[in-house]
């Protein structure tokens, strides 16, 4: 994993809620190692999902294959160059959010993550370690099956 992929499990989803929104669903699961838990909004129309199926999750600074380039801080999504390949070229599903909150999740070391992609929310419930490299303003999300 490079500097700028922050996290990356698979995740086994365990439960999918219907939204109060069009073509959202919630989804909840857990990660390979059982340490960290996944609740997450997706567009079901992009991205349809089944109970009991993995998928993969990156959460990464750039989409850069190299892991350089532009300066996050200064935020937004970035015009790309005539046929420059990027990690949403590898991945199914991809989002940019803001980390907007992290929280101890009160079980021995554990945090919580909050991040949101225009209004589709995701939390990430797991051992500090693991999840104290999101402690980020702006991130991607990248998910595939």
């Amino acid at each position: 994993m490079t500097d700028a992929q922050l996290y990356e499990s698979p995740f086994t989803l365990t439960h999918l809620a219907p939204s109060t929104y069009d073509r959202v669903i919630r989804v909840s699961g857990t990660s390979a190692d059982s340490t960290v838990a996944l609740t997450l909004d997706v567009n079901s129309e992009l991205f349809p999902l089944q109970q009991g199926e993995t998928v993969t999750l990156l959460l990464a600074q750039t989409l850069n294959l190299d892991g350089g380039g532009e300066d996050r801080q200064k935020g937004g999504w970035r015009p790309l160059r005539q046929g420059e390949q990027t990690l949403a070229d590898l991945w199914d599903y991809v989002c940019y959010g803001k980390v907007y909150r992290h929280e101890d999740s009160g079980e021995g070391g554990g945090i919580k993550v909050y991040v949101s992609f225009g209004g589709l929310l995701l939390c990430l419930d797991g051992p500090y370690k693991k999840l104290s490299p999101l402690r980020q303003e702006y991130v991607y999300l990248l998910m595939k099956k």
